[in-house]
């Protein structure tokens, strides 16, 4: 059974006297700043010169600095920018102000995982993960509630790692619900895999290949995506709510009988297979490599990928159809 830890395992007391830095103001790094200075915290925000977030983090009320400067007064850096972004700044910002007796941390082992970023052994390094996008984090922590958490220590300098990661865990929120104790290589590759096998790659692929099936033998491309793709956060709620059993308990026994039926025709031996192939290559650096080429190459594929994405009929249709159910809050990208 995992380590899980919550309020009652957590010492808050330890972040008293912490200059704690938060690298970037984005989707997490604007939650953990100010879930942090709400639980007390002396918190700054590192940015670089011209960031949009600049001025939104200082009518948040906080103390903004470039990264260099943050990192510099900080004793705990904690870095929430862009995996892609992180080397070149850990690089010029963070590692030339690091010194024995600080913390660095992080929301995902990426580049600790695949050797990126490599800090001196002087540093405590850990990292506290949110299971949440960084507004849903912000949200329930006002609510009073929390977002269950990660926790994972790679360096243990000063022998109170684990304890403060849970300090800091409290501090955002995230031992009012629950914090699981992993392993920087365990929440790396488990994240990469769920994300290209179902949350994302999987999910994606089914959804528009059963959407373009549906049309090419001559179904309304609108009730495709009804079917193929509005439906699914019903079902995905159902999920989330109560987990598989819940869902066919909830939907109707046909619904139930054709997912004991089409899931299995779906997912076969070769999908399985394929699967064990994609964890190998995580598991290996062999996807990570890839990506971190990609990336210094300029993104050409990337970049040529996305923009055929944007343009496909599933997202034509839909955008449409998200027009007229203005309750949806639709979003789009220009």
């Amino acid at each position: 059974m995992a380590n899980i830890y919550y309020d009652k395992d957590a010492d808050l007391s330890l972040l008293d006297g912490k200059r704690i830095a938060i690298i970037g103001y984005g989707s997490q790094g604007h939650a953990h700043a100010l879930n942090l200075r709400d639980s007390g915290a002396d918190v700054r925000v590192g940015l670089y010169a011209g960031s949009k977030s600049w001025a939104k983090a200082e009518a948040d009320g906080l103390r903004v600095l470039p990264v260099a400067d943050a990192c510099a007064e900080a004793d705990v850096i904690m870095v929430l920018i862009p995996d892609t972004m992180q080397p070149a700044v850990y690089k010029e910002s963070i590692e030339p102000h690091l010194a024995p007796g600080k913390t660095l941390m992080f929301s995902h082992g990426f580049n600790i995982r695949f050797g990126q970023i490599v800090p001196p052994d002087f540093l405590d390094v850990s990292m506290v993960a949110p299971k949440a996008p960084g507004h849903r984090l912000r949200e329930l922590f006002v609510e009073g509630v929390g977002t269950p958490c990660l926790l994972a220590v790679q360096q243990d300098a000063s022998a109170q790692a684990k304890a403060f990661a849970l300090a800091y865990a409290k501090g955002i929120g995230g031992t009012r619900a629950g914090v699981i104790e992993t392993s920087f290589a365990e929440e790396t590759e488990t994240d990469l895999f769920g994300e290209q096998v179902v949350l994302c790659g999987g999910v994606s692929a089914l959804v528009e290949s059963a959407f373009n099936e549906l049309v090419s033998a001559g179904y309304q491309p609108e009730i495709a995506y009804f079917e193929c793709m509005h439906e699914l956060k019903l079902i995905v709620d159902l999920m989330y709510q109560g987990g598989l059993s819940y869902m066919r308990y909830s939907v109707s026994d046909t619904a139930e009988h054709g997912d004991y039926t089409g899931g299995p025709k779906i997912i076969t031996d070769e999908t399985r297979a394929t699967m064990k192939k994609m964890l190998a290559e995580i598991q290996s650096g062999a996807y990570a490599e890839e990506w971190i080429d990609e990336n210094a190459k300029g993104r050409p594929w990337f970049n040529e990928r996305r923009r055929k994405a944007r343009s496909s009929q599933i997202e034509h249709v839909g955008q449409d159809l998200r027009r007229m159910m203005t309750w949806l809050n639709p979003r789009e990208i220009e």
